[in-house]
């Protein structure tokens, strides 16, 4: 389904169980006797307005967490050789990132089967890490493609998908292969974060299974500086 459909439906649902939108047509149908079609016409018109006007306020108050970067920040980027936009963009990923991690650090808590593929692969220490590596190598952002752009995500999308499932009161044989299948593609994804440090770190794809194994226990678990990314400045 492409971008547009998808837009469409979204609009077309939040039209039809809107109460504003239910309560507008209502009033158009039987005060103002408009007709059936015409009241509804209008309240789906008007309902596309407040769902699209919803959005931007969420928009903007996502982007609001964002801090003003600081001077000395800004010269750490300008002395990287980014220019305003780019420094934009690159904080905005890099945001985008962060909150990512911190929700994936919550889920592979939540559920003791993820804790263990957690603690198997060293996935959310990691991620923290190539995190710190790619915010002090503002230049080499592009070399982070696949971790910020598809695995991260994908990561943090599964497991949502698995807690969800998992919460399930009543499971049937189904849902326990769904589960199997869900933290086997899991495990796998988390071997790609560490595909991804190691290709980021040395950029010697020579030995990459060996090297992946090297760099899951290199991180030591109680290092504070792999354990904290909330505070970091972007």
């Amino acid at each position: 389904m492409n971008d547009f459909s998808k837009n469409v439906i979204d609009v077309l649902r939040y039209a039809f169980i809107s109460v504003s939108t239910i309560l507008m047509f209502l009033l158009l149908a039987f005060i103002f006797d408009l007709g059936f079609w015409w009241s509804l016409i209008i309240s789906i018109a008007i309902g596309s307005i407040l769902f699209y006007m919803q959005n931007e306020n969420k928009t903007s108050q996502s982007h609001g967490k964002l801090k003003k970067v600081s001077v000395q920040k800004e010269n750490f980027y300008k002395s990287n050789g980014l220019n305003k936009e780019e420094m934009n963009f690159f904080r905005e990923t890099m945001y985008v990132a962060k909150m990512q991690i911190l929700t994936l650090e919550k889920n592979m808590q939540f559920v003791s089967k993820l804790s263990a593929i957690e603690k198997r692969n060293n996935t959310v220490h990691l991620a923290k890490s190539l995190f710190k590596e790619i915010t002090e190598n503002p230049r080499r952002l592009n070399e982070a493609n696949k971790f910020l752009y598809v695995h991260l995500s994908s990561l943090v999308d599964l497991t949502n998908k698995y807690i969800e499932i998992d919460q399930h009161e009543v499971k049937s044989k189904a849902t326990y292969d769904v589960l199997n299948e869900s933290a086997a593609t899991i495990d796998e994804m988390c071997h790609l974060i560490a595909v991804d440090y190691v290709a980021f770190k040395s950029g010697d794809f020579d030995d990459m299974s060996i090297e992946v194994e090297l760099a899951k226990k290199a991180i030591e678990r109680d290092n504070a500086a792999f354990e904290e990314i909330e505070n970091q400045e972007l």
